[in-house]
């Protein structure tokens, strides 16, 4: 086929997609997050959507797939609606039934039953089966008493409701104990005996987080995606049809020399599992490896883990290998993430724009237009918390109108963290593009010199890309605009001999989604490593109230009540 007209047809149809979307009463997450468009109901009969584009080939020993696909569809189990897209969660459960010996699993979330019931299948086969959460996420949902869930975060409390709404089969609003055993994924995998640990094993109060979302089975087949194991992440929202789950993307990778590297990552965490000695090793208590790479069929894997202490040269860590393949571009980069905040890695890209390399970025709305954004310096703007600038900050000097937030169901959320450089070098995994991840968390970065796969992530971009709202939008712009006046204003009165300095130290809160790290530290009890944390915390999940802070590590009800006066978010 002449490529010219594929391409042609294939954003013919994607625009088409995309209006039907529309009249099915979808909307953008990112305008409903700015308030820049009214939302109308979502229709709830979401069957037989139509596929729009024909599959791609695939690498037979290294396969891609999306949740949100527009070449694939497939009956999700819970809903029972039929919708576009890659079933993740089947892929997982099918690849874990063929084991014969060994599955590792390494994920931050679990919380799905079908995944839940086949290691419980494998275990009882007599197969050796291992599990690894993240500590705020390794109590079954049913444990939880009124008034814990009283006391969690809104967001928690969906989860929750979502949990609910999934284990009640027959939808009277209560659980039984048989609805809870055969619909809780951790009491399912406890109950068949399969051994958990999580990031506290090592003795601590957890690693930044225990962000993995891997699996490894046989010693051969390796599973590595951006989606924890929830229908939120894979399948969409319960309580909004028209939900297809955060944009996620799913590798499985046919390799025994790779999934000895992740074997190894594996162990270094499990130390000797639960009950054992507290030799386990978490964030930066791990030894440090740089990147290895790996021959698989006619591509390159390289493989690097997170994190890297900061006490190493960072041009050694995970984000340092982002940067040396983005600054191997020659002609195009596409990002599409969860969180951009790495300000090194936009400087870089900067110096390629300018070079010529045509550069676009997708960014999640929730994300993109906060001080800490690298999506803001993208599009050459600033915006001040407590005008204050971040460290180091620097708005491009050309600044780029290919960069937004893309058109998304009702709910979901860009998931991914990935980047496609040239049309054959992929970085994906479940690092997001952050110092955070870099510093403090449990992260797989995978690096993938392979235009076919190149290709798979290519098409996900241009769908995602295609309708996206891009620049700054004008609430935005006024936003950004009032805080630089009301900035000047404070600055010029705090130079008037008229001028109370007490007013003005009134409105100086410390913003918890915002600060840096050196004004975190003007905090009651905050001191580098506390305040290292916060900013950790917050650039996975920003912090809606106080209460929200307790889930990091060191902060007590005694710390909450002194800053109570003190912060904002």
């Amino acid at each position: 086929m002449n490529f010219g007209k594929a391409n042609n047809l294939y954003f013919f149809l994607n625009f088409v997609t995309v209006l039907y979307y529309h009249l099915l009463g979808f909307c953008c997450a990112g305008l409903v997050a700015l308030n820049l468009a009214g939302c109308g109901q979502t229709k709830q009969d979401v069957q037989n959507l139509p596929l729009s584009l024909a599959p791609l080939p695939q690498d037979p020993l290294l396969q891609v797939y999306f949740n949100q696909s527009i070449a694939s569809s497939y009956t999700e189990p819970y809903r029972q609606q039929t919708r576009p897209g890659d079933d993740l969660e089947n892929l997982i459960a099918v690849a874990i039934a063929s084991a014969g010996s060994t599955v590792d699993v390494a994920v931050q979330e679990f919380r799905l039953p079908t995944i839940a019931r086949v290691l419980a299948d494998r275990q009882r086969a007599g197969i050796k089966v291992r599990l690894i959460v993240e500590h705020m996420y390794s109590r079954p949902w049913s444990d939880f008493t009124a008034q814990e869930l009283a006391k969690l975060p809104e967001r928690e409390r969906d989860r929750y409701s979502e949990f609910v709404q999934l284990a009640d089969r027959n939808k009277d609003g209560k659980l039984t104990v048989e609805e809870i055993k055969q619909n809780d994924a951790l009491v399912i995998v406890k109950d068949a005996g399969i051994p958990v640990i999580d990031d506290t094993a090592d003795g601590s109060k957890g690693s930044g987080l225990m962000h993995h979302k891997f699996v490894v089975i046989d010693g051969k087949t390796v599973i590595v995606t951006s989606a924890n194991f929830t229908t939120s992440d894979i399948h969409g929202d319960f309580k909004t049809a028209a939900s297809r789950g955060n944009a996620n993307n799913l590798l499985k990778i046919e390799n025994a020399q790779l999934a000895q590297l992740f074997t190894q990552e594996f162990n270094i965490m499990w130390g000797d599992g639960p009950k054992g000695k507290p030799d386990s090793k978490f964030g930066i208590k791990k030894p440090f490896r740089q990147v290895q790479k790996v021959i698989v069929g006619n591509s390159t894997v390289g493989v690097q883990f997170s994190p890297t202490t900061a006490t190493l040269p960072w041009e050694k860590s995970a984000n340092g290998l982002i940067n040396r393949t983005l600054g191997s571009a020659k002609k195009s980069v596409d990002v599409a993430l969860f969180v951009f905040s790495a300000q090194r890695l936009s400087n870089t890209l900067e110096i390629q724009a300018s070079r010529g390399v045509a550069v676009r970025a997708l960014i999640d709305s929730n994300f993109i237009y906060r001080s800490y954004s690298e999506g803001l310096d993208m599009m050459g703007a600033t915006l001040m918390q407590d005008c204050g600038l971040e460290t180091d900050n620097r708005p491009w000097r050309k600044p780029l109108t290919t960069v937004g937030v893309p058109l998304l169901p009702m709910g979901d959320r860009l998931h991914h963290k990935f980047g496609v450089v040239d049309g054959k070098t992929v970085l994906t995994g479940s690092h997001n593009w952050s110092e955070a991840a870099n510093h403090g968390n449990d992260e797989t970065l995978l690096a993938i010199e392979s235009p076919t796969v190149a290709a798979h992530f290519e098409r996900e971009f241009d769908r995602l890309y295609k309708g996206a709202v891009l620049g700054i939008p004008a609430r935005i712009k006024q936003r950004i605009d009032a805080k630089k006046k009301e900035c000047d204003s404070l600055k010029a009165a705090s130079k008037s001999a008229s001028a109370k300095p007490q007013i003005a130290a009134a409105k100086k809160l410390v913003n918890l989604n915002a600060a840096t790290q050196e004004e975190l530290e003007t905090l009651p009890g905050v001191g580098p490593k506390l305040a290292e944390r916060i900013i950790a915390a917050r650039q996975q999940q920003p912090f809606t109230s106080l209460e929200d802070v307790a889930r990091v590590q060191g902060v007590g009800d005694k710390i909450l009540e002194r800053w109570r006066d003190r912060v904002t978010w």
